[in-house]
């Protein structure tokens, strides 16, 4: 090989090592999705911690609950997304709608205490909200991003309010088709009667009533609101959604919600 065409292979070498060390430096930098754990991690690395140290607030989070230890509390955090959205999340590790852990005799009752909190969503709009505007919604295995249990805490969208009175009549004990869907989504509904819900657990009650049974926890989104019952004592709505993907539903009771809290 002469030394010209040394110099020009050499060159050629050159150039495709730079041009995939481009390629590497690229991939290395190209965005990564969410991490699925962010929530678990904040919670037990340092929301717990700084409970557990006497830090007030827990930051990051605005609260901790340890009442029966850590196996059994729960955080609540602002979310980053909205500027009124509060998340509710387990202290154990529980994944979501669809782990046992929320079904055990002794679980806790997270619903209960997402709804204990609600009035965080009242101090930033400035005002006390009507029951009937603050829901609770979980999200089914395919809607959600982050493999912590975790109850966002909102606003219900003004247009799922107006549907939800205007079929107030419709909705009975037990659970039942809500006859028209819900930002475009189907929904199985029943109401309950009492000011809060420490005696009554909503994730056993969608248990205790699931097509399919509890093996497909998991496709199924919950969300719970705030009503007035006929009888004008108060009570709530429970919203039972299913990801579909023939229709594609993707189970997310969140979009339910407003978390901007708009003409609330």
């Amino acid at each position: 090989m002469t030394t010209e065409a040394n110099i020009g292979h050499t060159l050629r070498m050159r150039r495709f090592v730079f041009l995939l060390a481009l390629a590497v430096t690229a991939c290395s930098n190209t965005p990564k999705g969410p991490d699925p754990d962010v929530l678990w991690k904040l919670v037990s690395e340092k929301c717990v911690p700084a409970q557990q140290a006497g830090t007030n607030p827990p930051a990051p989070c605005a609260a901790v609950d340890l009442t029966g230890g850590v196996a059994h509390g729960s955080a609540v955090l602002k979310d980053r997304d909205g500027a009124t959205q509060y998340l509710l999340i387990p202290t154990a590790r529980i994944t979501g709608i669809e782990d046992p852990a929320i079904l055990a005799p002794d679980a806790t009752n997270y619903f209960a205490r997402a709804w204990t909190e609600r009035g965080r969503v009242d101090d930033i709009i400035g005002h006390p909200l009507p029951r009937e505007a603050i829901s609770l919604a979980v999200n089914s295995t395919t809607a959600r991003s982050q493999n912590q249990l975790h109850i966002h805490i909102d606003c219900l969208n003004a247009d799922v309010r107006v549907l939800l009175k205007q079929n107030n009549g419709k909705i009975g004990l037990a659970w039942k088709d809500f006859p028209t869907p819900l930002a475009g989504q189907h929904y199985r509904a029943m109401r309950l009667a009492g000011d809060d819900l420490a005696r009554i657990n909503p994730f056993k009650l969608l248990a205790a009533n699931i097509p399919g049974g509890t093996a497909n926890m998991g496709n199924h989104t919950l969300v719970v609101t705030g009503t007035m019952m006929p009888t004008r004592k108060p009570g709530f709505i429970l919203l039972d959604g299913q990801a579909d993907p023939k229709t594609n539903d993707p189970g997310k009771g969140e979009d339910l919600q407003d978390h901007a809290c708009a003409g609330s």
